[in-house]
């Protein structure tokens, strides 16, 4: 019998005897999010997700999703998907920091995240810089793609497609109930996120021949709103475009009652305004309130994919439900673990063109969405965007009006009259 090599080691050797397959070494997966600080429970929330995309690739589970059906990643010999979790307390410095420590440190394959569109920037600076491959699901400040970069990816909708939906909508709102929305407010924290989101609303107002009355950029993280919110109640804008964060749109909106503003309607960039937590905090002063969004609950009762989703999310995210940005988190996180398989290999480079030949389709995602594919810059424009209204305390989808769960409430009702 021929000798086995020292070099193999006495674990390899051991299993030649016995006939016990080894485990593959574990694709490592660095996933930056802001765990601390002010934004901490939407980091929580969005991580979560990852976590579940992560449990359906590592463990069999009955869904009609890819590598649900299996254990580990086939390609590479069974190997389960370990998470590097990084917190970057939404701060691009650091975000910065810890994509450089993930690569050089950590030796991740690729890097996912990062929430913020401020630190999606700077992380994928130092991806593209190391060529490592990076993905986002969440983050959208159009610019992200636009950047001539070959390692970036974005699998969810930028602020460009949301913000057309919204203006898509006004137009189709005035011929439907017969109302004119002549002017606007915006109002939006300073990085790139609310920067980039206003630009554009500014963009498609001219566009739309929509007056913008007043534009107000304000310190993200601020602590006091009070001179901002006096200048919008001066404006008198039939419509309030805000742009916030959780601790900034709750804060936004206290001042809003206390100083007595109520525009005819808001509709909402995200983030801060459609989060499980401002919903609870803020309570029946939420009432009302439109917000862009490519999910909302009710969806599940035309796509089953949602309720078992929702199901994996509560377990993995202390009960709460799955909502947007979990859901484009998940989605984005499954992508790019699927296409890891494609590649058969953790090599970057190999990653990287998987990702470019990806063609995910509409049955598996839990969103109406018409598939998965990028292009040159990186951007999936499978995607499809929504409206989604405060009403009872829950999310409904409003808009486009043929798939719409609830009728539109409007005007935005005066604070005295809650």
């Amino acid at each position: 019998m021929r000798t086995i090599p020292i070099l193999l080691g006495a674990a390899f050797a051991l299993a030649l005897h016995t006939g016990v397959a080894l485990a593959a070494d574990p694709v490592r997966v660095g996933v930056i999010y802001p765990l601390t600080g002010p934004v901490a429970q939407p980091g929580k929330d969005v991580l979560a997700a990852v976590k579940v995309a992560q449990d359906i690739v590592n463990n069999k589970h009955d869904l009609d999703l890819p590598l649900a059906a299996t254990e580990g990643l086939p390609n590479l010999g069974g190997a389960k998907i370990e998470l590097v979790i990084a917190d970057h307390q939404g701060k691009p410095e650091i975000g910065r920091g810890e994509a450089e420590r993930l690569i050089t440190s950590e030796k991740v394959a690729a890097i996912f995240g990062a929430y913020h569109s401020s630190v999606s920037a700077a992380a994928s600076n130092v991806t593209e810089r190391m060529q490592v491959p990076y993905l986002t699901g969440e983050s959208s400040s159009p610019k992200l793609h636009t950047r001539g970069f070959e390692w970036f990816f974005r699998t969810g909708p930028h602020d460009g497609h949301y913000t057309r939906t919204m203006f898509d909508f006004i137009r189709d709102f005035e011929q439907k109930k017969g109302v004119k929305l002549a002017t606007a407010a915006i109002v939006h924290e300073d990085t790139q996120f609310g920067v980039d989101s206003a630009r554009v609303q500014v963009e498609l107002a001219k566009e739309a021949g929509i007056e913008v009355v007043e534009k107000i950029a304000y310190r993200a993280k601020t602590t006091s709103l009070t001179s901002e919110v006096q200048r919008l109640k001066a404006a008198d804008a039939d419509i309030l475009f805000p742009t916030s964060y959780t601790a900034d749109a709750l804060l936004l909106m206290r001042t809003m009652k206390e100083l007595d503003y109520a525009p005819r309607i808001i509709i909402a960039q995200n983030a801060g305004f459609n989060d499980a937590t401002f919903l609870k905090t803020i309570g029946a002063d939420a009432e009302g309130i439109v917000s862009r969004s490519p999910f909302s609950m009710d969806m599940a009762e035309k796509i089953p994919l949602i309720a078992q989703l929702n199901a994996l999310y509560k377990k993995h995210n202390d009960g709460r439900d799955i909502f947007d940005p979990p859901i484009r988190s998940f989605v984005g996180a499954l992508v790019l673990f699927e296409a890891i398989n494609r590649a058969g290999s953790t090599e970057p480079g190999k990653i990287r063109d998987a990702l470019r030949e990806t063609s995910f389709p509409a049955g598996a995602i839990p969103m109406p969405w018409q598939d998965i594919s990028f292009g040159p810059d990186g951007q999936n424009n499978g995607v499809s965007t929504a409206l989604i209204q405060v009403q009872d305390g829950t999310y409904y989808s409003i808009y486009p009006f043929e798939v719409a769960a609830r009728e539109v409430i409007y005007p935005f009702k005066p604070w005295s009259e809650r």
